[in-house]
């Protein structure tokens, strides 16, 4: 993918810091090294990022290029080899697993490719999970109502196995938003769907994250999608840049 030019992924000109907003993510020099056999890998190298509340971010790159892994980096769910990460400005090198995950609770929402649905639970159960420890009150109600939000008011009660791949992608964007997430995490989340159900699952995910202004940062192949968001950056050689999005390929 060629770029005209590129834009330090960290600071950029049009970046919404009215007011001096504080940037809900923000990584520095973040590296991840795995080991494989008897050689270490570099997938992430130096990378920076800043994201700030109420954008919608897209993040594309070669398959292999590190993006699923940089979600887990963002998100807590894996810790880098270097660098520091800060989410909702607290910096999660001072936390331990339990610590990152009541940083997540409550305000930060996931939609993976294959849906991540536990099979022995309704839908209806698959979306009051993230809200079992949440002080929100009647939450049948809530979750209920997210999924007539996302057109399951007649599907509650059936099983993921009983649902096409469209329906349970819905059930996840409603199990993503329910807690009232300040950010939605989404990788890859037309992946396992066809052209028109996908189409269908990304016009839903963009009017839910405007209705509730959420930051949504997700990983995709799709350029039609990424051009919906408000900023592309693109991973290439373990490194972000910032792409136009008239660069990016129809």
């Amino acid at each position: 993918m060629s770029h005209s030019s590129t834009r330090d992924a960290v600071s950029t000109p049009d970046a919404p810091v009215a007011g001096g907003t504080r940037p809900i993510l923000h990584a520095e020099r973040l590296v991840k090294q795995v080991t494989s056999g008897e050689r270490q890998l570099t997938i992430l190298s130096g990378l920076d990022m800043t994201v700030f509340p109420g954008e919608s971010v897209a993040i594309l790159g070669q398959s292999g290029a590190g993006k699923s892994t940089l979600l887990g980096l963002l998100a807590g769910l894996d810790q880098p080899t270097g660098g520091t990460l800060e989410l909702f400005g607290q910096s999660l090198g001072e936390l331990d697993e339990d610590g990152r995950a009541r940083l997540r609770a409550g305000r930060v929402g996931f939609v993976f490719q294959n849906f991540q649905l536990l099979p022995t639970l309704t839908a209806l159960e698959n979306v009051l999970l993230p809200l079992e420890l949440s002080p929100l009150p009647d939450t049948a109600t809530r979750a209920r109502d997210w999924l007539t939000r996302v057109g399951l008011a007649e599907r509650l009660d059936h099983l993921p196995k009983q649902l096409s791949g469209g329906e349970q992608q819905r059930v996840a964007l409603a199990r993503a938003f329910v807690t009232g997430a300040e950010l939605v995490f989404a990788d890859e989340p037309t992946g396992n769907l066809d052209q028109a159900t996908g189409a269908r699952i990304i016009d839903l995910l963009f009017a839910l994250n405007r209705e509730a202004g959420t930051t949504l940062v997700l990983v995709t192949h799709d350029h039609a999608l990424a051009r919906r968001c408000d900023r592309c950056l693109e991973l290439e050689d373990g490194r972000l840049s910032e792409m136009r999005l008239d660069e990016v390929s129809a």
